[in-house]
């Protein structure tokens, strides 16, 4: 065991002395080299920016992932050339978010989607997240709205419901040409112009008339798609039963191939108003035989156009009417028509409706004892009106009258009748 060094004893002075530490180690020219500085002040600001952008993708993946306020599903409008703060503060105002638009403008901008901003009408879902709401403006899916064009309207009046649309803009330049149009149910985003709507319209026909004209019967006696939709026009303003269509259009068609007038109301009604489509009140019996190129107990064969714009399902029975040897019909009584070849039995049905007729006639109530007198005639009310066309189903609907005939008048006083009348009123 080796034995330790004897400790020299030191001077009171010497031990009151403090004892020297010794230096601090030199810093190496390595470490004083401005270029590790600058290295790792590199490095503490990369780790203090991932540390940062690390809490900035969490707190904004949070606000564009977080359920909405929106307590339910609302339609939303943004209106044109509006800005990214514009539709910030519209989006807040209708509840659809709550963020501060500074937070939705960089949102936007996070999601590159700062230039694909689309004006527009949407709807939105219940608690739709920000990311969500920022994709639907971005993908453009605006509300459609589906708005419906009854069949048997004209022009006239398929563009007078469009300008009381409010969801379409701007103003019809031209009037369409009578059948031009197919009435069908379209849907348009809000703002559509109405100029629009007319050659989508008119571009449906089109396509729809090329289909039903390639496939047409070869023996119905028209030479042309235009006389095809004259024909449709016809049989549309006719009946509004879809079962009827076709049998209705054969009645016309044999017609046609026998050289024996029409003789359909609806043409007469469309002589006298034009494209206004209603009379107002029933034919009268000197109308039957005045002159007009819609006339068909004047003229022979099919009118110089169409009355109406007839649907689909007018134009294929036109062009494919049934195989019957029908010549006449008349309203049964039950909201349908009874077809017959010959004009005996044609008016075997017209009496049994006339009875039907002066049975509800005895049937109806007395007016009270007080009731005001019907109004004195005008003059000339002697020239007495015929009863009017059957209610359309697109048209405004009237009290409950009493069951009558339908399609073109009968032999009338005064009326040129050459050949036995196609259909009982």
């Amino acid at each position: 065991m080796s034995e330790r060094p004897p400790i020299s004893p030191r001077s009171p002075r010497a031990a009151l002395e403090p004892e020297q530490v010794p230096p601090p180690p030199k810093r190496s020219d390595r470490a004083r080299n401005p270029f590790v500085i600058v290295g790792n002040a590199i490095i503490t600001l990369l780790l203090i920016s991932m540390i940062g952008a690390g809490a900035v993708y969490y707190y904004g993946r949070q606000v564009l992932e977080a359920p909405g306020p929106l307590k339910e599903d609302k339609i939303v409008n943004i209106p044109q050339r509006a800005g990214k703060r514009d539709i910030a503060e519209t989006l807040n105002r209708e509840g659809v978010t709550d963020v501060n638009p500074w937070v939705f403008i960089a949102s936007v901008a996070a999601l590159k989607a700062s230039s694909d901003l689309k004006p527009g009408e949407y709807s939105f879902q219940k608690n739709a997240s920000l990311r969500d709401v920022i994709a639907t403006i971005v993908e453009g899916k605006v509300v459609q709205h589906a708005v419906t064009i009854p069949e048997g309207l004209t022009s006239e009046q398929i563009v007078a419901r469009l300008s009381d649309n409010d969801i379409f803009t701007g103003s019809v330049r031209e009037l369409p040409r009578e059948g031009t149009l197919l009435p069908e149910t379209y849907k348009f985003p809000r703002g559509t112009t109405r100029e629009q709507v007319i050659q989508r319209m008119q571009q449906a026909h089109k396509r729809v008339l090329t289909e039903i004209w390639e496939r047409r019967s070869q023996d119905i006696p028209v030479k042309t798609p235009e006389q095809l939709v004259t024909l449709a026009s016809i049989v549309e303003k006719e009946t509004g039963k879809p079962d009827e269509r076709s049998r209705v259009a054969a009645v016309f068609v044999n017609r046609l191939k026998q050289k024996i007038k029409l003789q359909s109301d609806p043409t007469i009604i469309y002589g006298l108003v034009g494209g206004k489509g209603t009379l107002g009140r029933p034919i009268k019996r000197s109308e039957i035989t005045q002159p007009s190129p819609y006339n068909t107990y004047v003229i022979e064969g099919l009118p110089p156009g169409p009355i109406s714009n007839p649907g689909r399902a007018s134009l294929e029975a036109a062009a494919n009417p049934a195989r019957t040897r029908d010549l006449y019909f008349v309203a049964d009584g039950t909201g349908g028509h009874a077809f017959t070849e010959t004009y005996d039995a044609h008016q075997k049905n017209v009496a049994k409706l006339r009875a039907m007729e002066k049975q509800i006639q005895n049937d109806t109530v007395e007016p009270a004892e007080d009731a005001q007198p019907p109004a004195a005639a005008a003059p000339g009310a002697a020239d007495t009106p015929t009863a009017t066309t059957p209610a359309r189903p697109n048209q405004q609907k009237k009290p409950p009258a009493a069951p009558r005939p339908a399609g073109p008048a009968p032999a009338r006083q005064g009326a040129v009748q050459p050949s036995p009348p196609v259909i009982q009123r």
